[in-house]
């Protein structure tokens, strides 16, 4: 294999700069760029006519300009979005920031252009979401563009009333201000808070259209979420990709700048597990958001729907084995400087480019056309199912609390990656020759079943309609799956599983995963909410500002709000937990006598909450509880309290196995103080007692000459008064 410092050979007419395999070799031109979109506006057009969505409405036609218009307003707000995502992980997590690991020489080019597009597709995405949410008005209300006073009232109405015009008007905010940051922000800590905000602009899109109105809205929702961020991924990487191809390979110093060395081989890996991670991702939820869409196979088969569903998993599965091909044989060749391998693998993003093009086009044009099932709800709609998205479940019975099930595919999506990551950690552990605890294994696993069987089995789906259902899911979610999963201590495991400085961890100024964690366990925001007081008034506090105000109405009612109820007290315990018993790093642990007197104050405030709570004589959430039209079970208010008495029972006895952890690790932590001052003493021979001992005795003697002075002084005295 030639090194880096082999002189470079006249290259040959294949391989001339001015060649086609040249620039194949070199990277991918503008104008096969722009064949990505070309396609997608293609399989765009092809698919809208193919399934009838551009065809003019019978009732209160929009016009050609709507029908065609929107489609085309979303595939370019898709790939402008997706292009922010993109460029803002290439910046975050790929590229080195520096040309040089001097933070004071300049920025590398492929990191400036990767912003620099990152920003010019922010603004492209900001006026794309103003056109769709100009666009979908229109089409909703069934009239041709206008600029007339009576468009504009309603349009403005539509925004500010109308959940779609909400979503879009959201969206339209989210992407000014990710691009006003993109011109502004350079630190990797801004960029990757842009980046959060990024991927949050792609959830007011997941609320609407087919997904919202599906028979499983929340399944349905949270699928599309999935595959929104999947695609966001995947497709932003490999424009960025393409992009950045006549930059990765880096350049000579010359008389305005200092040289790049070559990065293509390091960015296509890092690159690569994340793709490989998207796949799955996109692949997954899209079958699982087609399930709820199309639930028979002869609707899949025999719908023009469900056709463009088949060719959209067909180009998915090409793209999967694309790159399979350059993770198993394109990317171990780079390092051979071979340009025939460069050659194939430009070729390759290029296949890749153009095929996630007509793939975006199916997208689109899928979410334009109808599915086959109805996606409005009956005239006869039950008041639960008004209310919840969900008819009322059966009357819960023992064997019910195993049977009902309604999966969370947001949660699962969780779980299995936090299953999958943990096994790879340990296995990489181990194959290293180190150990890693079994009996910690189990217990992250178990932590991970309870998660589950609270966020999409009984308790979750009896949480709509019982608030006694409701605290059981609240205090597991708080109390139980928080502590098994602190006991699996996963940050420790991914420290020692990730690779260090000495093992090929990033030493060219970019972060990756084992850098962001470290990063994370010592910022001012873990200082903060891993403190122990704070912890613990989080913990205790959060309770009643919940319960006590809108909040609880809003998760009970909304999805988003439900999800961020799961996620907030997940989180709460999973901290309080961590700050007590966990044995990961934290910036700051509270001595042992201060966590029991935490977990005492926890205790009586969760007594005193279930108390309240029973004792109350009205309905919290009234409107939710109350007119759910339940026919089985106690009533509201009864259920209420009982759920008092829930709260009291199940937050006390995990605090409890908590409180004896502690005593636990304090007793042992004595131990360990104690044969490590006892192995001091054999190594010394007992020179820290013996120097203790000495001292002592210095100030015994000290005090005896002190005292034979004071005695000697009076009898001076009484001579000189004989004299």
């Amino acid at each position: 294999m030639p090194s880096a410092k082999t002189p470079a050979t006249t290259p040959s007419p294949a391989t001339k700069p001015g060649t086609r395999a040249g620039a194949a070799a070199a990277g991918i031109s503008v104008p096969w760029q722009l064949a990505g979109f070309a396609v997608l506006l293609l399989a765009l057009v092809g698919a809208l006519i193919f399934s009838g969505a551009a065809s003019a409405s019978q009732v209160s036609d929009p016009g050609a300009l709507v029908r065609w218009g929107l489609p085309v307003a979303k595939s370019i707000q898709n790939i402008s979005v997706a292009t922010v995502i993109g460029g803002l992980i290439f910046a975050v997590a790929i590229l080195p920031r520096y040309a040089s690991r001097s933070k004071d020489s300049e920025e590398h080019p492929a990191f400036a252009r990767a912003l620099g597009v990152a920003a010019a597709a922010g603004a492209v995405w900001t006026l794309s979401a103003v056109a769709v949410l100009v666009f979908t008005y229109a089409d909703i209300a069934g009239q041709g563009i206008s600029g007339g006073p009576d468009f504009t009232a309603s349009l403005v109405y539509f925004m500010t009333d109308i959940q779609t015009g909400q979503a879009w008007l959201a969206v339209t905010i989210i992407a000014a201000i990710v691009t006003t940051a993109l011109f502004g922000v350079r630190s990797l800590a801004g960029l990757a808070l842009t980046l959060i905000l990024a991927i949050g602009g792609l959830v007011p899109t997941a609320l609407i259209g087919h997904s919202a109105s599906s028979s499983d809205h929340e399944g349905a929702i949270n699928s599309l979420g999935l595959h929104l961020v999947g695609v966001s991924t995947w497709v932003g990487g490999i424009i960025m990709l393409a992009i950045l191809s006549r930059l990765l390979p880096g350049a000579k110093a010359g008389n305005k700048g200092t040289g790049t060395k070559d990065i293509t081989e390091q960015t296509l890996r890092r690159f690569s597990s994340l793709a490989g991670f998207a796949f799955v991702l996109v692949f997954a939820s899209g079958i699982v958001n087609a399930s709820i869409r199309v639930n028979t196979f002869s609707a899949l088969v025999g719908s023009p729907y469900g056709q463009i569903i088949l060719a959209k998993a067909f180009a998915t599965i090409v793209l999967g084995g694309i790159g399979f091909m350059h993770r198993q044989w394109v990317i171990p060749q780079l390092g051979r400087k071979s340009m025939t391998t460069r050659r194939v693998l430009w070729q390759l993003i290029l296949v890749e480019l153009l095929v996630m093009g007509a793939t975006s086009g199916l997208a689109v044009a899928l979410s334009s056309s109808a599915p086959p099932q109805p996606t409005t709800y009956a005239p006869d709609a039950s008041p639960a199912f008004i209310l919840s998205g969900y008819e009322l479940p059966p009357e819960p019975t023992l064997a019910r609390w195993l049977t009902e099930w309604r999966f969370d595919w947001l949660w699962v999506a969780v779980v299995l990656f936090g299953a999958v990551s943990y096994i790879l950690g340990v296995i990489k552990v181990r194959r290293r020759g180190d150990s890693w605890s079994w009996f910690r294994t189990v217990l992250w696993m178990i932590g991970l079943v309870v998660l589950t069987y609270i966020t999409s089995g009984p308790p979750s789906v009896y949480g709509r309609v019982l608030f006694s259902a409701h605290m059981v899911d609240h205090m597991a979610l708080t109390m139980v799956a928080p502590l098994f999963l602190v006991l699996g201590s996963p940050v420790t495991l991914a420290l020692r599983a990730l690779p260090t400085r000495g093992e090929g961890a990033r030493g060219d100024g970019s972060r990756g995963l084992r850098e962001w964690l470290l990063v994370f366990v010592h910022s001012k925001f873990s200082q903060v909410v891993t403190h122990p007081l704070f912890a613990a008034a989080n913990f205790a506090g959060s309770i009643v500002l919940f319960y006590y105000s809108d909040a609880f109405g809003w998760a009970m009612r909304d999805h988003v709000g439900h999800e961020l109820m799961n996620l907030h007290f997940t989180l709460t315990g999973y901290i309080f937990i961590l700050t007590m018993i966990g044995t990961d790093p934290l910036p700051r642990r509270a001595p042992y006598p201060m966590r029991l007197l935490l977990l005492l104050a926890t205790m009586g405030f969760h007594a005193f909450f279930g108390v309240s709570i029973m004792g109350g004589t009205g309905l919290l959430a009234a409107d939710y509880f109350g007119n759910l039209g339940r026919t089985w079970g106690p009533s509201a208010l009864v259920d209420q309290q009982t759920g008092g008495a829930i709260a009291w029972g199940i937050g006390e006895v995990p605090t409890l196995l908590v409180a004896i952890g502690v005593a636990v690790m304090w007793s042992r932590s004595d131990e360990r103080e104690t044969k490590r001052t006892d192995r001091a003493a054999d190594r010394n021979n007992n020179a820290e007692l013996n120097a203790y001992n000495d001292m002592f005795a210095r100030l015994a003697d000290r005090d005896a000459k002190m005292a034979g002075r004071d005695v000697k002084q009076p009898e001076s005295k009484t001579n000189l008064e004989g004299r």
